[in-house]
């Protein structure tokens, strides 16, 4: 094992062994160089969204921020899938976050926390990443978050 591999279990995130299937004509991520780009990744466990609505009326910001999470989880399972193993990835570069918002929520910096505090305490200094908080209308599914990343890889 490596040292994100270890660090993973250390903190008891179980990352999907692949990537959720796609729901349209697309795949869950791409590479170019030495760059991964993930597909939107939303909150799905065990094959099932938790929780569906707009965050700040049917959704808690609490409770968005840890579908965040889940969600920045299977977009690094998808990382997994095409690269073979986390312990390959360099750096986080990017994440962006959409946020079904309510219309009078303005929260969704801190929803997207729940992904980028993940991505920093598995990865340490290469987890810092630049990133969108994008509060929409609606996302696929009803789902509350969506999340994507962008990783650097050796």
């Amino acid at each position: 094992m490596g040292a994100i591999t270890d660090r993973i279990a250390e903190l008891g995130v179980e990352i999907p062994s692949q990537a959720a299937a796609p729901a349209g004509v697309y795949v869950p991520a791409v590479v170019s160089g030495n760059y991964v780009y993930t597909a939107g990744q939303l909150p799905f466990v065990a094959g099932a969204l938790r929780t569906t609505g707009k965050v700040g009326s049917a959704v808690t910001p609490e409770a968005a921020k840890d579908l965040a999470r889940v969600s920045a989880i299977n977009a690094l399972a998808a990382v997994a899938t095409v690269i073979g193993s986390l312990d390959r990835v360099t750096r986080i570069v990017k994440v962006v976050g959409f946020v079904s918002s309510d219309p009078e929520f303005y929260g969704q910096a801190g929803v997207l926390n729940g992904a980028s505090e993940l991505l920093g305490d598995i990865f340490g200094d290469a987890g810092v990443h630049s990133r969108s908080a994008v509060g929409v209308a609606v996302l696929p599914l009803n789902s509350p978050v969506e999340v994507e990343i962008v990783v650097e890889f050796a």
